[in-house]
């Protein structure tokens, strides 16, 4: 179970390091533009990107919580888990 969750959080730190390089330096970028669904007009909205990880799910749409949260909330409980189990034995 140790190395399921230890792969489960290796994989969302990967995801979000992969939002970070998208919303901090590719946010202008094609590949930025095609990821966020905006156009060349997105130049005027890369200082609230660049912040986009710091508000989450309240401001961002609830698409951020399966993306983002599901995994992560996954992760910890995966993590949790064994520690559980070892305080029960």
């Amino acid at each position: 179970m140790a190395l399921t969750a230890n792969i489960v959080v290796a994989l969302v730190a990967l995801l979000h390091v992969y939002f970070l390089m998208l919303e901090m330096f590719l946010w202008e970028k094609p590949a930025g533009l095609r990821a966020s669904r905006m156009t060349k007009a997105a130049q005027a909205y890369r200082g609230l990107a660049a912040n986009q990880g710091l508000y989450g799910a309240a401001t961002a749409g609830r698409k951020i919580l399966f993306i983002q949260a599901m995994p992560a909330a996954l992760g910890l409980s995966l993590v949790l888990l064994p520690e559980r189990s070892a305080l029960e034995s």
